[in-house]
């Protein structure tokens, strides 16, 4: 019994997800992102990777479809970031 606790953890990875789309739509209208912490972008992506890949070896699909999507769109800002620099 997980008294509603899958839909928290579900809600948990939707938000984190997809945080980072208002600053990707940011970077790319404004083509400007001298504000934004290429180390801490740097940070973040390895960190999903790293969950990316953990999710992978316990085989969890929720853990591998939530991290492989944030890994895309974490991929894409640390472009943008050097790419607007």
């Amino acid at each position: 019994m997980d008294h509603g606790l899958g839909a928290i953890g579900y809600m948990a990875a939707l938000l984190t997800t997809f945080s980072s789309v208002p600053q990707i739509i940011r970077v790319c209208k404004l083509k400007e992102s001298r504000d934004i912490s290429l180390w801490t972008t740097s940070a973040l992506f390895a960190g999903i990777l790293l969950w990316f890949i953990h999710g992978i070896v316990i085989g969890d699909l929720p853990v591998i479809l939530a991290n492989g999507v944030s890994l895309g769109l974490s991929a894409l800002m640390l472009f943008l970031v050097v790419k607007y620099r």
